[in-house]
């Protein structure tokens, strides 16, 4: 895998819309300004691609222009990082444009970049993953950065700061969680979220209490998505034309990692959501799996029984309850990097460095 280099101050990170379009409706206008000031106050330049901006209807009708985004921020030797808008459904939508772009293949691995974001950008991360490029499942413009409390929240900041220079090489449990907001409006400005003391912290559920291995995964929805065609039937033939899901075999020995999105599937949705999974990943092959908490912890018992039943293999190791994904606040896990957990020390330490330079 290839790895991008860290950011430094002075970078310029291009945002940009590959999924939803709601970045450029006007009920977030409140959300942009704030997320430029935050981050210019850590140094770093802004600039949002140019369909960006165009509001969800434009997004949903042009993933080519989605997809000529990503590529020029590629291209645009200013540019030193790429940062997720934010998730939604239709992201794969994209790939016929950049799979089949020779040029685009090449840029990737010859401008390597940071690229982070959660949810739907998980397809994004697949493809990249499938090209050999290193990217982070992690923040996200709107949910983070621009965060209307007017600041990141401090844990996911720590994480963040990776990014730009900090040597924090291991994860650890969140002493506070927060719940999602109701409010995204104007009137949020300033209204701290609801948090809670984190109780419970990694939960280990089984199998050996070290263990190590690769990262791949993503958001539950969005790789059963990949898998089925649940939500559209295009994207599971789209996805097999360009070999975007893993193979079993590249599955062995990887730590897989999966979270909930913010629909809180039910406990009958996520089994047979874990099922499917199951049939493209042979579970037993697995160096362990990682369970990012559900938001707002709806159904956090009921997923934990699930998860043991669906795995049926109690020499597999599974870390519940990890600060990523859809719930507050959240880390970052880097693709292909190869990961360390420690139940005495309850935490996980990267075995390698994250970044070339």
């Amino acid at each position: 895998m290839v790895k991008p280099k860290k950011l430094k101050k002075g970078d310029t990170i291009a945002v940009v819309s590959l999924s939803r379009g709601v970045l450029g409706e006007d009920l977030c206008k409140h959300k942009v300004k704030m997320g430029t000031e935050s981050l210019k106050k850590m140094g770093l330049n802004v600039i949002f691609m140019p369909n960006s901006l165009k509001g969800i209807k434009y997004t949903e009708e042009h993933p080519e222009k989605r997809a000529q985004d990503l590529k020029e921020a590629f291209k645009n030797p200013d540019i030193n990082g790429i940062l997720c808008a934010v998730g939604g459904i239709d992201g794969f939508k994209i790939f016929p444009y950049l799979m089949e772009d020779e040029e685009f293949k090449k840029i990737v691995l010859e401008n390597p970049k940071i690229f982070t974001g959660f949810s739907d950008t998980s397809v994004h991360h697949m493809m990249f993953y499938r090209l050999g490029l290193q990217t982070f499942y992690g923040p996200s413009f709107l949910t983070d950065i621009a965060e209307t409390d007017n600041k990141m929240l401090p844990y996911t900041e720590k994480y963040w700061n990776i990014y730009t220079g900090s040597t924090l090489n291991e994860i650890t449990s969140s002493d506070i969680w927060y719940e999602e907001r109701t409010d995204f409006s104007e009137k949020s400005i300033g209204v701290p979220r609801i948090s809670h003391k984190e109780t419970k912290g990694f939960e280990l559920l089984q199998g050996n209490e070290n263990f190590s291995g690769k990262l791949l995964g993503g958001c539950l929805e969005a790789l059963y998505n990949i898998i089925s065609g649940h939500r559209f039937k295009e994207q599971k033939e789209i996805c097999e034309k360009y070999n975007i899901f893993p193979s079993s075999e590249e599955w062995k020995d990887k730590i897989l990692f999966i979270e909930t999105s913010e629909g809180k599937s039910s406990p009958e949705e996520y089994e047979k959501m874990l099922n499917t999974l199951k049939e493209k990943v042979n579970f037993d092959s697995l160096g362990g799996i990682i369970i990012g908490k559900p938001q707002n912890e709806v159904y956090y018992e009921e997923y934990k029984k699930i998860l043991c039943k669906v795995v049926n293999n109690p020499d597999i190791p599974i870390v519940y309850n990890v600060n990523f994904g859809h719930a507050y606040p959240r880390c970052i896990l880097p693709y292909g990097v190869n990961i360390e957990y420690r139940h005495s020390e309850k935490k996980f330490i990267f075995n390698e460095p994250l970044f070339s330079e």
